[in-house]
């Protein structure tokens, strides 16, 4: 994830603690599907005090929304550095979507939590939906997609990564090459040659070094 700037007292250091075992709580039992659970289970989870949960947070629902914030802020530093020098706003896309068709083998937590979130994490302003958004509009723009509604774009490519995280966590296949075909076909959608979409669909990933 993004660094974060150092508490600077005591008190802070152990304020921000708490609340990343919150998080890290509400990440755990997100991913797992357990919204349901009360209060007193989450800080239970976190080990912390019962009362300390309201010094962070006002409702269960705030911590959750918290949690999905932070993991998205996550992928945008992952995708930042897995588009650094690209400037064709087809590989930028197609780059981006592939790497997140593999979260559900590099980062099996974070994709858990994307699928049990649904189409809100397509409505949300962090994470996965703004830089396609910012992809599909200078696609747009320079000619490369023929789509002419981001959003709309947004919500097409978006169904189509959900559909392949779910596929991926339901059926035993490759996670690679799946992803690969998936984001051939989102390129297909927005406008690009299939023979083009293919090619770039079949070049060489980045190395990444963000931890989620």
């Amino acid at each position: 994830m993004t660094a974060k700037a150092e508490p600077s007292s005591r008190g802070d250091r152990r304020k921000a603690r708490t609340r990343a075992a919150l998080i890290s709580a509400a990440t755990d039992l997100l991913s797992s599907g357990r919204t349901t659970v009360s209060i007193q289970e989450i800080t239970d989870a976190a080990d912390v005090g019962f009362g300390t949960f309201y010094n962070h947070f006002s409702t269960k629902e705030e911590l959750f929304a918290a949690a999905v914030a932070e993991a998205l802020d996550g992928w945008s530093a992952l995708r930042e550095q897995a588009t650094a020098g690209l400037t064709d706003p087809a590989e930028i896309f197609g780059r981006s979507f592939r790497l997140a068709g593999r979260l559900q083998h590099a980062h099996p937590t974070m994709a858990q939590l994307v699928l049990n979130s649904g189409a809100q994490v397509l409505l949300t302003d962090r994470g996965l939906r703004p830089g396609a958004v910012e992809d599909i509009e200078r696609g747009i723009a320079s000619g490369r997609f023929t789509v002419t509604d981001p959003e709309a774009g947004v919500m097409m490519v978006g169904g189509l990564l959900l559909g392949l995280l779910q596929m991926l966590e339901s059926r035993d296949v490759s996670a690679g090459p799946t992803a690969d075909l998936f984001a051939e076909r989102a390129l297909i959608m927005l406008g690009v040659d299939a023979a083009e979409a293919r090619d770039i669909c079949h070049r060489e990933l980045p190395e990444l070094t963000v931890e989620l």
